[in-house]
C-alpha cells in the first residue's frame, strides 16, 4: 500500500503523508548537500559558501575565480580544483569576497537578483550538484513579521510563487491576469474569448 502513497501528488496526501513525505525529502537534500566539496547558506541578497582548506593554506596558495555565472577554487599545488562550475545564476563579481578563517574558505557571492529587485532562492550553487526545495525555505535571522511592510510583501509573494511553481500552479501575477481576464468577459459578454490566452 505505501508504494501508492509515494506517488500520490503532493496536493493529495493527508496532512500525515505530506509531513512524513517532507521529512524524508529533507534527509534526503540533507544526505546530498552533506556529500558536497563545501556548504552553503543563502538570504535574499547573498549566498555564503564555506570551503574547508588543509591545514595552514593562505590566500597566496589559492586560486579562486569569481565570475559573472561561474566559480572555481584550486589550490596551486594541485591539479584538480576543489570546485568548479556554473553558478544557478548571476552574481555581482566585483561586489563578491572571499576570506580565509580557522583553515576554511568564505565566499560571499552578490546575488545580481537582489539588485535588480527580482529576488529569489537558489536551490544549488553550481549547476551540477543536487538541487534543495526552495519552496520550504522560511528566511532565518528575519522571521517575516520583523520586515518592514514592503520587504514582507515580497517575501512572502516570493514564496508563494515557488510553491505554486512547484505545484504547476499558475503565480500570484497569472492569477491576477485571469482574474482580470474573467471580469473583461463578464463585462463584454458579447465577445468570444475562446482564444484567449493568458502570458
Amino acid at each position: 500500500m505505501s508504494e501508492l502513497t509515494t506517488t500520490k501528488p503532493y496536493d493529495d496526501m493527508t496532512k500525515e503523508e505530506q509531513t512524513a513525505h517532507d521529512a524524508k525529502e529533507r534527509e534526503r537534500e540533507k544526505a546530498e548537500q552533506a556529500a558536497l566539496p563545501y556548504q552553503w547558506t543563502q538570504d535574499l541578497s547573498t549566498v555564503t559558501v564555506t570551503v574547508p582548506l588543509p591545514k595552514g593554506t593562505k590566500g597566496k596558495d589559492l586560486n579562486v575565480v569569481m565570475g559573472k555565472k561561474k566559480l572555481k577554487v584550486q589550490l596551486k599545488s594541485s591539479s584538480e580544483p576543489i570546485l568548479e562550475g556554473e553558478l544557478f545564476n548571476d552574481i555581482i563579481s566585483d561586489e563578491s569576497s572571499w576570506t580565509i578563517d580557522d583553515g576554511s574558505l568564505n565566499i560571499e557571492l552578490e546575488k545580481l537578483s537582489a539588485h535588480i529587485a527580482s529576488h529569489q532562492w537558489w536551490p544549488h550553487v553550481l549547476t551540477h550538484h543536487p538541487k534543495i526545495d526552495t519552496t520550504k525555505i522560511v528566511p532565518e535571522n528575519s522571521k517575516l513579521e520583523d520586515l518592514d511592510g514592503e520587504t514582507r510583501g515580497m517575501v512572502e509573494k516570493m514564496m508563494y510563487d515557488n510553491r505554486q511553481k512547484a505545484m504547476g500552479k499558475p503565480t500570484s501575477d497569472e492569477m491576477k491576469k485571469l482574474e482580470m481576464l474573467e471580469k473583461f468577459k463578464k463585462a463584454h459578454p458579447e465577445m468570444d474569448f475562446s482564444n484567449a490566452k493568458i502570458n
